[in-house]
């Protein structure tokens, strides 16, 4: 589950899907009527979280005027950039496709940085609610684990 928690944090792992993962790998081995339960609240969670995670973000950028084009070409940038500069050159390079494209898109430097923030702040938000997802999910198998000790 700490190896799920790094991948949030650090997008090379599926680190939402890891700590589900590990619930169920856990309900495997158990066996028990409580290790199912806890499964299953763990899935509803992890589902309601992937949902959520998406739609929200999306949501709030689509409101701001940030057009999809923008945030498929930054993302693919980020992803070079993570391979060309380690450690900065995702976020360097997803940032700074935004902007640019945004730029361009807009014309000016103001709306620009506006639509920049938005998706800083997106990616945020989705990485908060992974977190708060992955913490209900662990909160829910230790609660499961102390019931069957």
């Amino acid at each position: 589950m700490l190896v799920g928690l790094i991948g949030i944090v650090v997008p090379v792992l599926p680190g939402l899907f890891l700590v589900w993962a590990a619930s169920a790998v856990w309900a495997v081995v158990e066996q028990g009527l409580t290790a199912w339960v806890v499964l299953t609240v763990t899935t509803i969670l992890y589902a309601a979280g992937l949902v959520t995670q998406y739609t929200v973000p999306g949501r709030r950028l689509r409101e701001a005027g940030v057009a999809t084009k923008v945030l498929v070409v930054a993302i693919l940038a980020g992803a070079v950039g993570f391979f060309v500069i380690p450690v900065v050159g995702a976020p360097l390079l997803f940032v700074g496709a935004i902007y640019l494209m945004s730029r361009v898109r807009m014309g000016s430097h103001a709306d620009a940085w506006l639509a920049t923030t938005h998706a800083v702040r997106a990616v945020g938000l989705s990485m908060g609610i992974e977190l708060l997802t992955a913490f209900a999910i662990i909160t829910t198998w230790v609660v499961g684990s102390m019931l069957l000790r």
